[in-house]
């Protein structure tokens, strides 16, 4: 695999970033402004993965709140201002451990890093800014940016087609059942990383190419020395 891959691709909730904290406090603050009892982190954690509208929904359906399009609509609109606002408090948002060093170790390295997240679009670029890892990254797909989001296989398609890159050139990388689903569909090898949001589910379960504890351990599936310390 390694002669072959050009790019990567990366999601990023779960995947690069710890947001839980910063999600959970939005939908919480959503619950509590729509007089319900806050959700809580592990309980969020597991609503996690295909986008924000779909997270609302199913805070509204757990609250025991109506489910209709109006209303999720209405809660979508609330929790972008609560998530908004969530993210400026400190301990929202964190890198995984050795996602840094090993995204900087890959450019170096002349592959080309992408992200294909179900996020927000307009989350996506001032998250990774903040956390300093913006420039890593040639382009860009958040979860506005398609008409269908993973595990749909559209948005690897795009990608593929904008870098000019066959499935054969292309390895995902991401944390939940959404990810290897939409690199299966598009015949990309991929990667499962066990620690992230998969609705309490092993990654393994969903039978990525290759299973990592640690983003660095991408290295040498690549044919890349390890990094020098992963303490």
């Amino acid at each position: 695999m390694s002669a072959t891959i050009k790019a990567i691709g990366f999601d990023l909730d779960g995947t690069l970033v710890h947001s839980l904290p910063g999600l959970a406090r939005a939908i919480d603050e959503m619950l509590v402004r729509l007089k319900c009892q806050p959700a809580g982190e592990t309980r969020v954690s597991h609503w996690i993965g295909n986008g924000a509208k779909v997270l609302v929904e199913r805070a509204l359906s757990w609250a025991g709140l109506p489910v209709t399009e109006k209303e999720i609509t209405q809660a979508h609109q609330l929790f972008q201002i609560c998530y908004g606002e969530a993210l400026l408090l400190p301990g929202s948002n964190y890198l995984f451990p050795h996602v840094a060093e090993t995204l900087s170790t890959l450019k170096s390295a002349n592959k080309t890093l992408v992200i294909i997240t179900n996020k927000p679009t307009p989350f996506v670029r001032p998250l990774l800014a903040e956390l300093g890892i913006e420039k890593e990254f040639s382009l860009i797909l958040g979860g506005d940016d398609v008409m269908t989001k993973k595990p749909h296989p559209a948005p690897i398609y795009l990608m593929l087609g904008r870098l000019g890159l066959t499935t054969d050139e292309f390895l995902f990388v991401g944390d939940s059942r959404n990810d290897i689903l939409a690199a299966k569909a598009a015949r990309c090898p991929c990667v499962g990383m066990t620690y992230g949001y998969n609705y309490g589910e092993p990654i393994a379960q969903s039978q990525p190419n290759f299973v990592c504890d640690d983003l660095s351990e991408l290295l040498p599936l690549l044919g890349l020395p390890p990094l020098c310390s992963t303490d």
